[in-house]
């Protein structure tokens, strides 16, 4: 009598197993669907948070300034003006303006500035930089190494700005950057300049509050 076993009697081979399908929607439970919404409500707050800092304006970008901290420039400035070897200025721009910052630094090429930065009742934002810096200098500063086209002179009260980029310049550099030498009575003058997404009337209101005070 044969040993071997017969064919006919051995266990089905069990198919091999497939990756796990996915279940059916039908078949999620509640508390999956609660997960799901709870993620997605998170998402639309956190987005809708960023949106409220800052808005989109034909003429340029806007911040929400009650979001932005306040900084007394006028003392900032005084606390500054004996540690850098330039005059410095005291702006006197419009009581609804809001200064956020104001620091100084060295400037590449030789030189330093102090940077005032300000906000208007519309949210634009400008910033004023007065240095003892060449007008290249002073350029490089905001425009890096990207070439600014000159636009020519704009006359604020009988001081003679520069303007460079803007009005949809070709490049990164789209705001506009005023930069004029600013006498100083007896002592040295200045060089000052002028950026950001303010209008055309922002820039005069900083460019006539940042030349007519007497230095501190």
């Amino acid at each position: 009598m044969s040993s071997e076993p017969d064919p006919t009697t051995r266990p089905p081979t069990r198919p091999a197993a497939g990756p796990p399908s996915k279940p059916p929607r039908s078949a999620m439970t509640l508390r999956d669907m609660l997960a799901a919404l709870g993620v997605l409500v998170l998402v639309v707050l956190a987005v809708g948070g960023v949106s409220r800092a800052c808005s989109f304006a034909p003429t340029g970008p806007t911040v929400d300034s009650s979001r932005l901290p306040v900084v007394d420039a006028p003392a900032e400035l005084r606390r500054l003006a004996p540690l850098v070897p330039l005059p410095v200025r005291i702006p006197a721009v419009p009581p609804d303006w809001r200064a956020n910052s104001v620091d100084q630094d060295l400037v590449a090429g030789g030189g330093r500035a102090v940077r005032t930065g300000y906000v208007t009742p519309e949210g634009r934002y400008l910033r004023l930089l007065q240095s003892d810096a060449s007008e290249p200098a002073l350029l490089a500063v905001e425009a890096g190494r990207e070439p600014v086209p000159g636009r020519g002179p704009v006359d604020v009260d009988g001081q003679q700005w520069v303007v460079y980029g803007g009005q949809g310049t070709a490049g990164a550099r789209n705001e506009p950057i005023w930069i004029a030498q600013v006498a100083t009575p007896n002592g040295p003058s200045v060089r000052m300049l002028i950026t950001g997404s303010g209008t055309d009337d922002d820039f005069r209101t900083l460019a006539r509050a940042a030349t007519t005070p007497e230095p501190t």
